[in-house]
This record gives C-alpha cells, sequence and structure tokens, in this order.
C-alpha cells in the first residue's frame, strides 16, 4: 500500500456520491508497500479502505480480484469485501484510475511473526486454497516463470545494488526455465502472502488482504513465497522452527502429494527469484511521486542464495 494518486476531499464527496455508506468523517492515505494508492476511510457507517490501481495492476484483472474476494468471503475466509455503488458496480473511476473501495478489516500486521503467528498463518493459507474451489474466473499468474525472462531482460545495473547480482539471477532463471515442476495441484493462489498482508488478532488470523496478485498457479508455490517471507531472520538465517510450524499447520488443513515436497526447493527458489526481480527492478526504477522507499532486493538474493544449497524439502522442514 502507499501513495501515488492524490485525492483531495472535494474528490472523495464526489466519489461518495455513487455510495450509500454514509458521511466522511476521515480520509486519510496510507504509506505503506509499494503497488497502489491506498486511503483510509471513516464514515458515520464504518471504516473502509478506498484503492487507487496503479503500476502493475491491469484493469482487465480487476473483475478477477474483486470476484475473488466477494468468493472468498462467501465462503468464510476474512478479506475485506468491495462495496458496491447505488448502481451495483464494485469497480469506480477517480481522478483518471480505476478505484474500489472495500470494507476495513481489524488486526495488526506484524513484522517477525513467532512460531504460532506462522502456525496461524499456514492454516489461512491453506483455508485460502480450498476456499479458492469453484472460483469461476482465472488468471495466469504475470509474474510467474513465464514473466521472470522479460523482466530481468528489462534490468539494467542490478551490479551496482550488489557484485555479481546479474549472474545470479541470469544462473538462477536458466535453472529454472529448465527444471521447473509440471502438473501440481493448483488452483487460486494469493502469490504474496506476506507477513504485512496477514491482519492478526493477538494469535488468531483476523483477515487477509492485498489480492491484488491473486492468481491461478501451483498451491505449493504460494507455500514457498509464504516459507520465504515468515521463516528467515533478521541476519538471514531460515528458522526451520517456524518452517516446521507453518508446513505442519497448512498440511493439517490441506495434504500436500510426494509430488509437491519433492518440488519444494525448486518453489522456493523460483519464489525468490520472482521477488528478487521485482524488488530490484523498483530499486533501480524507483516512482518519485511514492511515499516510501522501494524494498530492499539484497534481502532475496540472500534466500535464493541459501535456496541454491538446499538439496532435500527436510531442510523447510518437513
Amino acid at each position: 500500500m502507499a501513495v501515488y494518486t492524490d485525492v483531495s476531499f472535494e474528490d472523495l464527496e464526489r466519489l461518495l456520491e455513487q455510495y450509500d455508506i454514509g458521511q466522511p468523517l476521515s480520509f486519510k492515505g496510507i504509506a505503506e508497500g509499494i503497488e497502489n494508492s491506498n486511503f483510509y476511510l471513516q464514515t458515520d457507517r464504518g471504516a473502509f479502505i478506498l484503492t487507487l490501481y496503479e503500476k502493475r495492476v491491469v484493469s482487465e484483472d480487476l473483475p478477477f480480484f474483486l470476484g475473488l474476494m466477494e468468493h472468498l468471503a462467501r465462503a468464510g475466509v476474512h478479506c475485506p469485501l468491495p462495496v458496491k455503488t447505488r448502481d451495483g458496480t464494485a469497480l469506480v473511476q477517480l481522478n483518471r484510475r480505476n478505484g474500489a473501495i472495500v470494507t476495513f478489516l481489524t488486526g495488526i500486521s506484524l513484522r517477525r511473526p513467532d512460531v504460532a503467528h506462522c502456525a496461524a498463518g499456514g492454516a489461512a493459507l491453506a483455508g485460502l486454497h480450498k476456499a479458492g474451489e469453484g472460483f469461476a474466473l482465472t488468471r495466469a499468474n504475470a509474474l510467474g516463470p513465464k514473466g521472470w525472462r522479460p523482466l530481468f531482460e528489462s534490468i539494467h545495473g542490478a551490479d551496482g545494488i550488489e557484485e555479481e547480482l546479474t549472474a545470479l539471477m541470469r544462473t538462477a532463471l536458466d535453472e529454472l526455465e529448465a527444471g521447473w515442476p509440471q502438473g501440481l495441484p493448483s488452483g487460486v493462489i494469493h502469490a504474496d502472502f506476506f507477513p504485512d498482508n496477514v491482519l492478526f488478532v493477538k494469535e488468531a488470523v483476523g483477515g487477509i488482504i492485498d489480492f491484488y496478485f491473486a492468481c491461478n498457479d501451483y498451491y505449493a508455490y504460494d507455500l514457498a513465497v509464504m516459507l520465504n517471507s515468515w521463516c528467515f531472520e533478521i541476519d538471514g538465517s531460515y528458522n526451520i522452527t517456524k518452517g516446521q510450524s507453518v508446513i505442519n499447520a497448512y498440511k493439517a488443513a490441506r495434504p500436500l502429494s510426494d509430488a509437491e515436497i519433492a518440488a519444494l526447493p525448486v518453489l522456493m527458489r523460483g519464489s525468490a527469484l520472482r521477488f528478487l526481480l521485482t524488488r530490484t527492478y523498483d530499486w533501480l526504477n524507483p516512482d518519485p511521486n511514492a511515499l516510501v522507499r522501494p524494498k530492499d532486493p539484497r534481502e532475496y538474493s540472500k534466500k535464493l542464495r541459501f535456496h541454491n544449497k538446499v538439496k532435500h524439502a527436510r531442510e523447510y522442514g518437513l
């Protein structure tokens, strides 16, 4: 979440004429994340989030994202629910941007989740995968393996961030393109299941947010995204106790196949490369209008180097 497009109070008042959600009491930008412009809105009837879609969000994908949140909410997942206008539409236009208002969820995102939080998060991820079954729309993973080569070729100057970073990414890309697993169980995944996208109330998951990378892909790839983002410590070491907590809780809700377990080291490398590529690109091409600094790609170069030495999923906690 961040703010790239300004919204004046007059803009907001005109927008809210389309809704039946009350009169605005408070409105402020949310200076977090790097993808869209987000604002906290409090009216006399409740709290909401206004999102204006920027950057990597393609307008043709918005019905998928908004419809998915409605589907998941009906299936019992605690996620933002798109608010419809009086005309029954969830998607609106504001300041030359597509936008939507969704319900606000209470809870706290944790910078360093502990073992209990990891277990709760793993169970929630499995529940999300099961709840996504039956969703009618589909969306390919634009930042999956087919998207990595074009993104890599658009990056220039990576070695200025870290010595031999370009070679690290190129070697990983060549190996992953040649050895990416085929035919694993798949369906709707979150694809960005980081701690800052999961809200906790004490040790329970109170909500899952930011579905704007959601797509159809391997479930175990989504698990790899979570392991990469939840189970490494600040010094770059992998916390196998947290890994066990995530995996055991996930497996209890959705068992992993032998093929998924065998593929996990490759999926972990792929997940690390995906975020290394996007972070490197964003670091070298910062948006001057963003309120936040792009995330340091070196976090994921360390993770990728760790995964390059892993031979079996046991090393992740299985």
